[in-house]
């Protein structure tokens, strides 16, 4: 056997405290909802390091089916610490951005759940209208218009 070869990006994990809000959240976002389950026992805590837990999770994917987003609200143990409001250059902080067709119509339904601009719109090159938003519970959210045929990676090449 050789090397191991990594395969995929198969999901990122956020905590929550009210899973059906956020799984509402994401749905008007453009995800779907994969999968809903509560995961117990000893074998759970054994990868977690959290010893006996119990956690209900929500798998959701984005349309083209290659990317996930797992939601889990712990029951117990309680959550001991919440880094959703600190600023985005703290160390280890978590945003998730999603490309998407109509920034200006996404960000006018995402206000009715009662997200928020964290700084504004701003286009990047010809390449993207892109913003940070504070959705449901806090989350941080990076939502991006493709704006051209000029790539991120063109840019950082200086193509």
């Amino acid at each position: 056997m050789g090397k191991s070869k990594l395969l995929e990006m198969h999901n990122v994990g956020i905590v929550v405290e009210s899973l059906d809000q956020v799984i509402s959240f994401f749905e008007e976002v453009g995800l779907s909802l994969e999968g809903r389950m509560v995961v117990a026992g000893e074998w759970a805590g054994k990868v977690t390091g959290l010893g006996h837990q119990k956690v209900e999770i929500a798998m959701m994917v984005t349309p083209d089916g290659h990317t996930r987003l797992e939601l889990s609200q712990f029951l117990s143990p309680k959550t001991i610490s919440d880094h959703r409001t600190a600023p985005v250059n703290s160390l280890g902080y978590l945003r998730i951005m999603f490309r998407v067709d109509n920034l200006e119509e996404l960000l006018s339904r995402l206000t009715k759940f009662g997200a928020e601009l964290v700084g504004e719109v701003v286009q990047f090159g010809n390449v993207y209208r892109l913003c940070y938003i504070r959705g449901v519970e806090g989350l941080l959210i990076g939502l991006a218009e493709q704006i051209g045929t000029q790539t991120a990676t063109d840019i950082l090449e200086n193509k």
